[in-house]
């Protein structure tokens, strides 16, 4: 336990015993809207942390660190910066509030205006944002500081140890503040870890200081800050504060804590009341009454001229909803038909599309970024060579292997993707799609950053995987992932069949605000019949935009990726045999080309859609609702779909193609269709 300070300026104690009580009054007044059913639906007291949050608030410097508060910090988020009005207009879900416009959950705090940043609910998860910004800090060697602000209980969560062990394996300057209150909900520490104190469970960690301190008490508290942060500066490392605390309310206003906790605990923990404290202190050291009392009516003053100017204010518009979902999309000077091949003879496979346009697009902004698995060990350019050559000429720097995390190698990318709106994030988020689902937290959560923060943050961030089947891979090999990225609000999902595609996809992902999966069918990487043209360093392929690969007028194929080269050589077989078969390749699962489908099924009248994902709620559902809701007049037979058996992908490859379409189960499909 650090010493306490005894030559504290009077007037700054002052300032914080004010802001430790315009804290509490906060508190306070979020209790009386819910009982007045006026707002703050949600709320977690911060009485009993106050000490470590004002400590905390009061060591970010705005504009300049980086500070990732959590539910419980009022007090320090008053410290760092917000006003009442603030936080009262976040309570009350005004479009004015400053964070979010009212689209996140009250009492979640932020204004990324001074880096306060807008992070979500779940908890501890914004301690790999804070790793992933300290990240890009060190890289531009700025003198700035991250800060995590959470729980205990938060530590549970595997992510945590993650950034945890990924910031000082990096030795990258954050600070990871633990505020204990002995509670995750109603479940005691007890049950959480076998360490009383949590930070024990990091000791083994290299290159960490830890520091323990007395949350309740302002003075030890300021201290521990100070020791952290001077421990950063000093030895270019991260720390972690662990802050004992006292919880003296509910954990928040849905839950019952006289449920699970005694009467005489409840009462016990009043007794470390950190405004008390402060309070005491400031008597001792002869602060009269007169100017306490006059902090007390300058509170309430604030508090008062804060509600009033909240309740004023006016509510986010209903139609306003539909507004940041997807960040600014890149569109090239001229149009795809209008680019002119290199040369015209020279085709390229689809791994050297890939690898060339994340060649010239690292040379085109320097503040472009890659990580992942296997991507940068010497030269053999991860598992496919897709990333060959990168290492040698944009340097470690830039290019680097992260830990086997998947959710570290998202999350501290959408971290890193915050320090500046120029950066570029193409990450390898796992090996292969199916490894990716230990990152789903992650995904999630960058799929709604943009809408969350009102169009104030947009992680921009290209998500390469290697996805499908036709490998003989089996499972976490072979399986698909678009249906399941596509149904998440806020995330692109191109998948490419073609090299020339994959080029100006990739392109369109890198330049464009906000996370694209970009897919990548790992079978046709080295394969012929994949080739395609090479175009000059601009060339880009706009979203949702299809592509017909062969004309037809008597049925339609709609598909995209392994399945589209199959497509090809139905239709082109049975072309001999006097069928017109049309082959859509939608190439953009996310946005779909609505207005392409509809034209190729009014233009044919049947509809055979393919895809090798599971059949069950698959894209083809989604692009056959939008014929039968746009084109339903047109058609000659019902929409059918073919597409993978809804089991998992075996390894044998007698089950492998038991389980996916082949080319004699869409030749017979087609010949039914027609029959029809």
């Amino acid at each position: 336990m650090v010493k306490k300070s005894k030559d504290k300026n009077s007037n700054e104690v002052l300032s914080w015993y004010k802001l430790m009580l315009l804290a509490r009054k906060m508190d306070d007044q979020a209790a009386l809207y819910i009982r007045r059913s006026m707002g703050w639906s949600y709320h977690a007291r911060c009485g009993g942390h106050e000490g470590i949050q004002i400590a905390l608030g009061l060591s970010f410097r705005a504009k300049k660190d980086f500070l990732f508060p959590y539910y419980r910090d009022t007090a320090t988020v008053l410290a760092a910066g917000m006003t009442a009005l603030e936080l009262m207009l976040n309570g009350l879900s005004k479009s004015s509030d400053v964070g979010s416009g009212g689209r996140h959950m009250s009492n979640h705090f932020s204004k990324p205006e001074i880096h306060i940043q807008n992070v979500s609910s779940c908890t501890g998860n914004h301690t790999l944002h804070a790793v992933g910004v300290a990240r890009a800090i060190k890289y531009y060697g700025h003198d700035a500081i991250a800060f995590s602000s959470q729980g205990d209980s938060s530590l549970s969560e595997g992510y945590c140890y993650e950034a945890i062990n990924g910031a000082s394996r990096e030795k990258l300057p954050v600070i990871f503040v633990i505020q204990n209150n002995g509670y995750g909900i109603s479940v005691p520490s007890c049950e959480q870890t076998a360490n009383k104190i949590v930070s024990d469970n990091f000791k083994g960690i290299k290159n960490l200081g830890i520091f323990n301190c007395d949350g309740t008490d302002l003075f030890d508290s300021m201290l521990a800050m100070k020791e952290a942060q001077e421990f950063v500066k000093k030895e270019k490392s991260p720390a972690l504060v662990h802050a004992a605390c006292v919880r003296m309310g509910a954990h928040s206003n849905s839950d019952a804590q006289d449920l699970y906790r005694e009467e005489q605990e409840i009462k016990e923990v009043f007794k470390h009341d950190p405004l008390v404290k402060l309070k005491k202190a400031l008597i001792k050291n002869k602060i009269s009454e007169k100017i306490l009392q006059e902090i007390e009516e300058e509170t309430d003053a604030i508090m008062k001229q804060a509600t009033e100017e909240a309740e004023k204010a006016p509510m986010p518009q209903a139609d306003s909803v539909t507004k940041y979902v997807f960040g600014h999309e890149f569109i090239a000077d001229k149009k795809e038909q209008d680019f002119i091949p290199i040369e015209q003879e020279a085709n390229e496979k689809l791994r050297e599309a890939i690898n060339r346009t994340l060649l010239e697009e690292f040379e085109y902004n320097p503040n472009t970024f890659l990580w992942g698995q296997d991507c940068a060990s010497k030269k053999k350019g991860g598992v496919f060579n897709l990333t060959k050559g990168m290492l040698e000429k944009f340097g470690n720097k830039r290019v680097f292997n992260a830990p086997i995390a998947e959710d570290f190698i998202v999350g501290t990318a959408n971290g890193m993707s915050r320090y500046n709106k120029d950066i570029r994030i193409v990450i390898e988020a796992a090996q292969f799609a199916d490894y990716v689902w230990p990152a789903m937290e992650q995904i999630v959560e960058m799929g709604h950053d943009y809408w969350r923060s009102n169009g104030q943050f947009s992680p921009n961030v290209v998500l390469r995987l290697a996805s499908g089947g036709y490998i003989q891979g089996g499972l976490y090999h072979s399986q698909n992932i678009e249906a399941v990225m596509s149904h998440l609000p806020g995330l692109r999902v191109v998948y490419p069949s073609f090299a020339d595609d994959a080029a100006g996809l990739l392109r369109t992902a890198i330049r464009s605000q906000g996370p694209t999966f970009f897919l990548e069918p790992k079978y046709l990487y080295n394969r012929a019949e994949a080739k395609g043209p090479m175009f000059g360093k601009n060339f880009a392929i706009p979203f949702g935009k299809g592509k017909i690969r062969k004309s037809g007028n008597d049925l339609s194929i709609i598909c995209y990726g392994n399945i589209v080269h199959m497509a090809l050589l139905v239709a082109q077989e049975l072309e001999s045999q006097g069928h017109s078969i049309e082959v859509f390749d939608l190439r953009s699962i996310k946005p779909l080309d609505k207005s392409g489908i509809c034209e190729t099924a009014k233009k044919t009248g049947k509809v055979l859609i393919i895809h090798e994902d599971h059949g069950f709620l698959g894209i083809g559902a989604e692009v056959s609702s939008v014929i039968m809701e746009e084109c339903f007049m047109y058609l000659d037979a019902p929409v059918k779909r073919l597409a993978a058996k809804d089991i998992p992908i075996g390894f044998s490859k007698i089950l492998e193609n038991a389980t996916l379409p082949q080319i004699n189960h869409i030749k017979q499909s087609v010949m039914d269709l027609l029959a029809y």
